[in-house]
């Protein structure tokens, strides 16, 4: 379960997507997800469907990777669906006891289903074809224009990268101290929840110790290296866009106002 977590890490491959620029990927990821909360009937949900099967292909990252992530989310999924189904006033489908399953309630926790799925897909698909330094030079590009109103927008990047960073080797960190204690007999799926509760205290408090302590090292390296903030610093590879970006913007455009279109469809 811990290593099916794919948001923050990232899948080498060479596809148009990995070399896009990471300001063109941002803004796609930013009309993605609203479109994923305008389409409100079977026109939008294919439209949008399409849009994410299409970059998933072109973006050449196994989709078993990528679905492996959907693992995480899966009590999330499964109270949603319940919350929808049972709590959303209507026309009566079903009724189990004083149950009552609504018309309503099915479709918008289908709906809701399809959303959250998509969410995590389109999310990871951004860290997946995009590298941590990509990442940061292309919000620091993007967020610039804040930086008028003293919003300090180089270290609020920077926070961003070294948490996007820090997924992976937590990840990885968890899965040796669940092994370990797994070896000296620790069990964390018996019991009822209060058990499995008490269980993961000998998993939660050697992480949080080996997180602080990466932490403060990070930190006695940054200010060793005389680190300062973004204020005169260069880039090794500055960003430049290129034609397949001015590409790129044209489709997310279209893709945005297809969805805008369709949403009006009844």
């Amino acid at each position: 379960m811990i290593r099916d977590i794919t948001i923050g890490q990232y899948y080498p491959a060479d596809s148009v997507i990995h070399r896009l620029d990471p300001r063109v990927k941002l803004m796609a990821v930013a009309c993605y997800l609203v479109s994923l909360f305008l389409f409100r009937n079977v026109a939008g949900l294919v439209a949008v469907t399409l849009g994410l099967a299409g970059i998933i292909r072109i973006s050449k990252v196994p989709f078993r990777y990528m679905v492996k992530g959907l693992k995480a989310i899966l009590v999330i999924l499964v109270l949603s669906t319940l919350f929808q189904l049972f709590l959303t006033p209507g026309e009566t489908l079903v009724q189990i006891w004083k149950l009552k399953v609504s018309y309503e309630g099915a479709r918008n926790a289908g709906f809701m289903i399809i959303r959250l799925t998509y969410l995590i897909l389109g999310s990871s698909l951004l860290t997946l074809t995009t590298t941590p330094n990509q990442l940061t030079d292309g919000m620091e590009k993007a967020l610039r224009p804040l930086g008028k109103l003293h919003v300090p927008v180089h270290e609020v990047t920077m926070m961003m990268s070294i948490a996007l960073r820090f997924i992976p080797i937590l990840i990885e960190e968890t899965d040796k101290i669940m092994k370990a204690q797994l070896a000296r007999g620790a069990d964390f799926e018996s019991g009822n929840l209060v058990k499995k509760a008490k269980s993961m205290l000998p998993l939660l408090i050697p992480l949080f110790v080996s997180a602080f302590r990466r932490a403060n090292d990070l930190a006695m390296a940054m200010e060793a290296r005389c680190y300062r903030g973004g204020v005169g610093r260069t880039k090794m590879k500055p960003l430049s866009y290129h034609r397949r970006d001015g590409v790129a913007y044209l489709v997310i455009g279209a893709y945005f106002l297809g969805v805008l279109l369709l949403r009006k469809v009844s």
